[in-house]
């Protein structure tokens, strides 16, 4: 049976909308003012969408139970193998006693915080969600952090804010790839419009991060080392989109920054060293853990850094789209859900005429990134003297570490699927089109909250890019600003959903405080997507900003 989405249920789309977002209020309601466990939130949340899909908008129950169910298989693969993975890592890091090599060997760079989060949480991230991204930058960047002796809270939050920048052109460009191969657009002209936007944010970002961690005067302190890394991001970002493509476009960009600030503080330092690892104003201040690096022979370092170093290589090789087919050709079967796939039509205005949404799960196990963080922290455990047995116990306890969070995981990706089949999400984004001269600032925002409910960029263009061009023509509005402003207003949204915020906590050991951290990143995300959308409606329609835009 062929089931038709229905966008406007009860012929009022103020009342379809607020019904349409109750599984969204209920989660983060649930999550952020009610301090419940993530794991029953997300709960929930999925309760409330398959009553509001079922009853509300009249999906077949059976359709909605295997939406969710295809949601919660893609949250085990690859988000929650990635999570179960990285932390693996770290627990083998931890146990040998090499964590502390490495928080003394960054040390050695600088003692400053400031300037540690400015090379780990934004430069290291950026790289990492260049490679790889699906949540990865943020569990290696939190996981350090907390190793480096910072609270849970700024590890985890600092990790989300700095994990934004960078999102639109994450996982070798695979959002703005999907946005063009499957809306029609053309790659080079969004991949430069893109281009267009995020530089300006890029160089704010980490005067944004360092304010939010110490405040206003201590940011002011360092302003000539935020700058260095900010313009040496965003330059390369620029340069690349706008006359490469978007594949490599983190990954230069952050190793020119990470190169940038590191020469940089050979020849500059700080007058007063910053020395809390605790939220300024927010937390108590905590003792710094640090220990002096030359209490360390030079082989202790490269013994600390090298399982790192073998995870980096590992990533990239696994995010190379060319080891992706290969892996995928030897094994990745698919499973059309059966009574799903092919059995929802997507309806105009959407989309140009009714188009079937597909259901089909890729268990791609070998091209998955976590796979190759498996190798990778199997690699390093061994280079680190661990016997096969020690390497398994390791594991096994992990796994057990991780239950909750993965469940979380689970839940949440099971919510953000069954949205989306359901049309409630398209509910929500049809709100914001009809804004009409106002459109440039609230689609940008409709990226937002394609992103704050899919958990993913990528999965945010491909909801609502269509959406973008079809509302852009319509009002006379370049589609590849729109459709840009989707990925960009996207990457701000990143930080608040769920997704990421339980791969925070549980990189950090803070399980059950997910609220916690949605209550702080919250202000910064909106904040920061406000900023994109007025950014985005000066290119609409105010001289000089209209000469960025790619027609």
């Amino acid at each position: 049976m062929v089931w038709q989405q229905i966008y406007d249920p009860f012929g009022s789309m103020g009342l379809s909308t607020l019904l349409a977002a109750v599984p969204v209020v209920v989660m983060l309601a649930a999550l952020g003012f009610f301090h419940i466990k993530a794991h029953i939130a997300a709960a929930l949340g999925l309760g409330a969408a398959f009553l509001v899909a079922v009853f509300a908008y009249q999906m077949p129950a059976a359709m909605a139970g295997k939406a969710a169910l295809l949601g919660g298989f893609t949250g085990l693969l690859p988000i929650g193998w990635i999570v179960l993975n990285i932390i693996f890592l770290q627990q083998l890091c931890e146990q040998n006693g090499s964590f502390k090599v490495l928080q003394a060997s960054l040390s050695g760079i600088t003692n400053d915080r400031r300037l540690q989060l400015l090379l780990i949480a934004f430069c290291f991230g950026a790289f990492f969600e260049g490679a790889a991204g699906f949540g990865t930058p943020v569990a290696v960047t939190a996981g350090i952090l907390i190793g480096l002796g910072f609270s849970p809270l700024a590890a985890s939050g600092l990790s989300l804010i700095a994990n934004t920048a960078p999102v639109a052109f994450g996982a070798l460009g695979s959002p703005v790839i999907t946005l063009a191969k499957v809306h029609g657009y053309d790659l080079m002209e969004v991949t430069a419009m893109i281009g267009r936007q995020l530089p300006f944010f890029s160089l704010l970002v980490p005067f944004w991060l360092i304010w939010a961690f110490a405040g206003r005067k201590a940011m002011w302190d360092i302003w000539p080392a935020i700058l260095v890394t900010g313009l040496s991001f965003a330059i390369p970002q620029y340069l690349v989109s706008n006359f490469i493509g978007p594949e490599l476009v983190d990954i230069i960009a952050a190793l020119v920054s990470m190169a940038s600030l590191v020469l940089f503080l050979r020849v500059w330092q700080p007058k007063t060293v910053w020395t809390s690892a605790s939220l300024k104003g927010r937390e108590a201040e905590t003792p710094p853990r640090t220990e002096r690096a030359d209490k360390y022979s030079r082989a202790e370092l490269v013994r600390a850094w090298t399982p790192w170093i073998i995870l980096t290589v590992f990533v990239f090789i696994w995010g190379l789209p060319p080891v992706k087919e290969y892996f995928n050709s030897l094994f990745a079967p698919k499973f059309p859900m059966d009574g799903l796939h092919n059995q929802i039509m997507r309806m105009p205005p959407v989309v140009p005429k009714a188009v079937p949404e597909a259901a089909v799960y890729v268990f791609n196990l070998l091209s998955a990134t976590g796979t190759g963080i498996l190798l990778s922290a199997i690699v390093g455990a061994l280079f680190m003297h661990y016997s096969l047995g020690a390497i398994v116990r390791t594991f096994f306890r992990t796994l057990w570490l991780v239950r909750y969070s993965l469940l979380t995981i689970v839940l949440m990706l099971a919510l953000g699927t069954l949205t989306r089949y359901s049309g409630t999400d398209t509910t929500l984004g049809l709100a914001f089109a009809n804004t009409g001269a106002l459109y440039p600032f609230f689609g940008t925002l409709m990226g937002w909250l394609g992103v704050a409910m899919t958990g993913s960029d990528t999965a945010s263009n491909v909801l609502f890019g269509g959406m973008q061009r079809v509302a852009a023509e319509q009002l006379g509005l370049s589609p590849n600003l729109m459709g840009a402003a989707n990925s960009s207003g996207g990457v701000m949204g990143k930080m608040i959903d769920a997704q990421s915020i339980v791969v925070a906590s549980t990189a950090t050991r803070w399980i059950n405080h997910e609220g916690d951290i949605l209550r702080f990143v919250f202000f910064h995300s909106f904040a920061l997507a406000v900023l994109v959308g007025v950014m985005v409606t000066l290119q609409a329609y105010v001289w000089p900003f209209t000469l960025l835009v790619v027609r």
